[in-house]
């Protein structure tokens, strides 16, 4: 019988690994670690680890995949990241669902911030 699968890392593909590690080891904690052949991860406590991978081309289309991120303040979470490096794409949105803002990393890729309903369905 196959074990269970379990998620080992997250890998970003990006033109510059090193700057990108230092940014997600200042938002989520952590040691950026900058490897061999251009390589960087950060090993965020309670997450799996996230490398950074050198690709020679920048990021030029919307992410198909993001990071939703459990804060308990999106506005001062916010303000944190940009402080960072990141910037806010749009508005807070909120719905039953509960409240997020949209980002994007120094590298441009797309994560949020969420702030869920507690009494979401």
């Amino acid at each position: 019988m196959m074990q269970p699968m379990r998620l080992d890392q997250i890998v970003v593909d990006c033109l510059d690994p090193a700057r990108l590690v230092r940014f997600w080891a200042a938002l989520l904690g952590g040691e950026p670690v900058e490897r061999e052949l251009g390589w960087a991860h950060v090993a965020p406590p309670g997450w799996p680890r996230m490398s950074f991978q050198p690709v020679p081309e920048p990021k030029s289309l919307k992410n198909r995949l993001h990071l939703d991120i459990e804060v308990d303040d999106v506005g001062e979470a916010t303000a944190r990241a940009t402080a960072l490096g990141a910037t806010a794409q749009g508005d807070l949105q909120t719905d039953e669902q509960g409240s997020f803002q949209v980002l994007l990393d120094p590298a441009g890729n797309e994560f949020c911030f969420v702030r869920p309903n507690p009494n979401r369905p």
